[in-house]
């Protein structure tokens, strides 16, 4: 898990209604990277270079990285996972619906549940192959 402040989430303000915070879990380091790859395709993130599987040591059982979410990308390319990614979504209302959006175009997404504030939603999905 990455701790340090991150370059998306300083670029976009901790408060901005853009910033997209992703938890994945219950999955390998793979497919961690598989799903962070589309995400970082698409979306400024602190995730820069950042390899799930690339260090030494036992697995983290979470993966997490911040996404600046301001657009919608107009085509994503499918990938496939090894097993289901389990992930956590967590932003304003907007940009974590565009970035559900960007992860059904590259896999088969399940929502698992939701919760609403004022200014943010918590959206959990399970990724699979579509």
């Amino acid at each position: 898990m990455n701790d340090s402040p991150s370059s998306a989430s300083q670029g976009a303000g901790a408060d901005s209604p853009d910033l997209v915070q992703v938890m994945l879990g219950e999955c390998s380091a793979a497919d961690a990277d598989a799903v962070f790859e589309v995400l970082g395709t698409h979306f400024a993130s602190d995730r820069a270079g950042a390899v799930p599987g690339g260090r030494e040591g036992p697995r983290p059982a979470a993966w997490a990285g911040g996404f600046v979410v301001d657009h919608a990308p107009a085509e994503v390319a499918g990938v496939l996972l090894a097993g289901p990614v389990t992930a956590d979504l967590q932003g304003g209302p907007v940009a974590v619906d565009r970035l559900r959006r960007t992860l059904a175009a590259a896999f088969a997404v399940e929502t698992a549940g939701s919760a609403a504030g004022d200014q943010e939603v918590d959206v959990q999905v399970r990724l699979t192959n579509g």
